[in-house]
């Protein structure tokens, strides 16, 4: 009877030791959240020259700063294993988590056309790498755990693919201004050569 009673109360105190670890990670997560970096003047007039107002400023910063801890977590979590980081090389997932982070901010009026990089994409890649690497961290390991890896990989490369048309269709406008331009160059050069062959 003492020995039942001794192994509850040990199971006991494991289950409250790991509930613990669980909300002091999460509750860490969540305040690293929340600091968003001071404004500069430079970063105030920018989005006051685009027309954006204070709470609007705030919004967009608060999402960036997200987006931010997120995008340097799953750097970590991708390269912590060897087939995350094939994952990554394949897609190139932190580069252009990285480049489009950084287009946003640069207009930060065309943050909606992120939402889904932003607040699907991205978290959801994040949540997967990190059950990824806690799954992969156990010590033993049966056919259904590598089965759930293999899984989750597939779903990790899948997500990956999404956040590359994230970022496609975030740049598409960019290369339909080039496209103008380049028209616009193309006649210029044509009217400049048929100038200069009518001269000679």
């Amino acid at each position: 009877m003492e020995l039942k009673q001794l192994l509850f109360y040990l199971i006991i105190i494991l289950v409250f030791i790991f509930l613990v670890k669980r909300i002091k990670k999460r509750m860490s997560y969540k305040s690293k959240q929340a600091q968003v970096p001071s404004l500069s003047r430079k970063k105030e007039q920018h989005y006051e020259s685009l027309g954006l107002t204070e709470q609007e400023i705030r919004f967009f910063r608060e999402t960036m700063t997200t987006a931010k801890e997120q995008i340097d977590q799953l750097q970590k979590n991708m390269a912590a294993i060897a087939k995350l980081k094939a994952i990554d090389l394949r897609n190139d997932t932190i580069q252009i988590c990285q480049s489009l982070f950084k287009e946003i901010v640069e207009e930060p009026t065309r943050l909606h056309l992120a939402d889904k990089f932003l607040y699907t994409h991205l978290p959801n890649l994040l949540e997967l790498t990190e059950k990824y690497c806690e799954i992969n961290q156990h010590k033993v390991k049966d056919k259904e755990t590598y089965t759930k890896l293999e899984e989750s990989a597939q779903m990790i490369d899948e997500v990956s693919k999404l956040i590359k048309s994230d970022y496609q269709l975030f740049v598409a406008e960019d290369f339909q201004d080039l496209d103008v331009e380049l028209s616009i160059a193309k006649q210029s050069v044509s009217r400049d050569n048929e100038a200069i062959k009518e001269k000679e």
